[in-house]
């Protein structure tokens, strides 16, 4: 069976007193559940050092928001993996949306951080999703295929062996808007589907896939009980311990 995972990307939310604020009501949270789920925080870097001192008494996992694809250099402003690596980082998410339409990152781009994270031993969260626009066009299995294909160019099963893959409609992510369950199950089956076809059954078997996209408590539990399903990469609901354990409950 394969695991479930719950992430929560806190964005560019927190400073150092909220840190320890939410870290430290998520523990509470959760003292009393019987969670399955493998549940992982992502906080601002500068947060990072801060969150790692906080979760070693715990089984929460810590995570980084982005990566920079060089060791080091002349890159202002970036944050390479060995940074991230040495506050405590053990994920990194890759390729969220808002990088993508933000920053304007490319397939090439995302491809590369996800190598440098694979050198580094950190486990990458490799975000992908459509727009409304090309949802509505007719071509979200496209952009998918592009986007899995392009940014797991030239790295093999056995380096993947950490990989999780967020689908996240970009439609869907801060704007309220969710997708059916039905319509994420068939996306999580494609993408699925494609990565057996890339690689092996085997491997696309244990794939941990998550959804993401204004995942709230009230809809956890339907997302996450369709087959391909397995975890949510949240973002607003993080930000308030309740809620985020309840998602996890929801697992």
């Amino acid at each position: 069976m394969r695991r479930k995972v719950v992430a929560g990307n806190w964005k560019m939310n927190n400073d150092l007193n909220g840190t320890v604020n939410l870290i430290s009501d998520i523990k509470k949270e959760m003292t009393e559940k019987s969670l399955t789920a493998e549940i992982i925080v992502c906080p601002p870097f500068t947060n990072l050092e801060t969150a790692n001192a906080l979760l070693k008494d715990s089984h929460i996992r810590l995570g980084a928001q982005n990566i920079f694809y060089e060791e080091s250099g002349a890159f202002t402003g970036e944050i390479s993996p060995s940074m991230l690596k040495s506050v405590g980082s053990e994920y990194v998410i890759v390729g969220h949306s808002e990088r993508r339409t933000i920053f304007g990152e490319d397939n090439k781009t995302i491809n590369k951080k996800i190598k440098t994270a694979i050198r580094h031993d950190l486990k990458p969260i490799f975000c992908i999703g459509e727009t409304l626009k090309e949802r509505e066009g007719g071509i979200t299995f496209k952009v998918i295929e592009t986007q899995v294909k392009e940014g797991l160019e030239g790295i093999s099963e056995s380096e993947l062996k950490n990989l999780i893959v967020a689908y996240e409609p970009v439609w869907a992510i801060g704007t309220g808007k969710n997708a059916t369950p039905e319509q994420a199950q068939e996306v999580h089956k494609f993408i699925r589907a494609l990565i057996q076809k890339i690689y092996s059954a085997s491997f696309a078997g244990q794939l941990v896939i998550q959804y993401g996209g204004s995942v709230k408590p009230e809809n956890a539990a339907e997302l996450l009980s369709q087959p391909d399903i397995d975890g949510a990469l949240v973002g607003g609901a993080c930000l308030k311990a309740d809620s985020f354990i309840k998602i996890a409950e929801a697992v």
